[in-house]
């Protein structure tokens, strides 16, 4: 990598933060294995005024999906499901699903049809099976059935529990019939629960004893303890062009750190820092080991990292789908500053970005925390520096 290169990332940044279009960021670089770039910018709390470190700890939203999925996968090589199963068979809730059909919004009341397959975990874990996000979701009409039906999504400070969540959940309609169309979803919150069920352990504990541990990931938790509460970074807001601490909404923001902390949200809940989630990713450049320590097989990893949704993003789109990330095909390549084709990524609600590039051996992370619209460039710009740097 060229320093003279890798600079022009430290500039991007610095000017991110000084044209107030993000109050703070940690970005990271590695390349076949090793730390090229790794600083931290402008303010982790600016009404405290403290400033951004290089450890401090983001919340990764959805960055927790990959986790999950990997997590699932590694219960997969044990035997103890095939993909194409039914999630009812581990759920019985879920036996029957509903395809929605129509809403009355007098009473918020839907009736639906019979699906025409049932929701398999690989529909799951590549979000075809239908299901959807509640407070995020596309359709109004679904943002009310969920909100009545008391789901729980993405956080929480409430005294629930994914069981309790996912149960509730499955008793609701489908966006489409399983395998049809690509939706976002809760579908990783689904496996949280499965995951609980099929290993007998709690899914903080599994996550924590299986991949956190063995990979060091010591500062990646759905929740904290007092003493790493200073080391969490504020999610913020634009007011009158200054930036303040988001207020609590529909989640309390300082979520990991108070409340009933019993919510293990598999699609969103987890948090970590730059340097924890470029190890889970090199984990995956490795072709599922590091340091020594084997979570995958190299062929699981392949079959993660392959084509999963069919034709369903087009057959000539820029990406595709796996069983954990989105994948840049040779027409995203071709496209210039993605990476080469097999780069996988994915974001996070807060703002976060990552990606890895398994043929040039690169991993990119760049995280801040803000919540609502942003005048926020870096992260495109920070995956088309990382390449541009390459200098071999």
């Amino acid at each position: 990598m060229s320093a003279e290169r890798l600079a022009r990332i430290d500039m991007m940044c610095k000017e991110a933060v000084d044209e107030g279009r993000v109050p703070g960021i940690v970005s990271l670089v590695a390349r076949k294995g090793k730390i090229v770039h790794w600083e931290a910018y402008g303010m982790a709390d600016n009404q405290k005024g403290r400033k951004m470190k290089r450890d401090d700890i983001f919340r990764i939203a959805s960055q927790s999906k990959a986790i999950t999925a990997t997590a699932v996968m590694m219960l997969w090589e044990e035997g103890a499901f095939r993909l194409d199963d039914p999630v009812s068979k581990f759920i019985p809730e879920f036996k029957d699903p509903q395809v929605f059909s129509r809403f009355r919004y007098e009473d918020t009341t839907w009736t639906g049809l019979p699906a025409k397959s049932e929701i398999s975990i690989r529909h799951l874990l590549n979000h075809t099976s239908g299901i959807g996000y509640g407070i995020i979701d596309g359709d109004e009409r679904m943002k009310m059935i969920y909100q009545k039906a008391g789901v729980t999504d993405l956080f929480t400070t409430d005294a629930v529990t994914i069981q309790e969540s996912v149960k509730r959940l499955a008793a609701l309609p489908l966006h489409h019939n399983p395998g049809e169309d690509f939706t976002y979803s809760e579908g990783l919150d689904v496996l949280g629960y499965l995951i609980e069920v099929v290993s007998g352990e709690s899914f903080d504990e599994f996550l924590r004893t299986h991949i956190f541990d063995p990979l060091g990931m010591d500062d990646t938790r759905f929740y904290f303890p007092e003493k790493k509460a200073d080391r969490l970074v504020a999610v913020q807001h634009r007011v009158n062009g200054t930036w303040e601490k988001f207020p609590v909404t529909f989640y309390d923001p300082d979520y990991p750190v108070k409340g009933a902390k019993t919510f293990f949200s598999g699609g969103a809940g987890l948090s970590s820092t730059a340097k924890d989630y470029a190890t889970f990713l090199q984990m995956y450049l490795n072709g599922g080991e590091y340091n020594g320590i084997r979570l995958l097989s190299r062929t699981t990893v392949d079959v993660i990292l392959s084509k999963q949704i069919g034709d369903i993003w087009g057959e000539d789109s820029n990406r595709q789908f796996g069983l954990a990330f989105s994948i840049l095909t040779e027409n995203g390549q071709a496209r210039g500053g993605l990476g080469s084709a097999g780069t996988f990524n994915w974001s996070g609600y807060f703002n976060s970005q990552y990606f890895a590039d398994p043929q040039e051996q690169i991993i990119g992370v760049i995280l801040k925390q803000t919540e609502g619209p942003v005048d926020d460039d870096s992260g495109w710009k920070f995956r088309q520096l990382v390449f541009q740097a390459l200098d071999d």
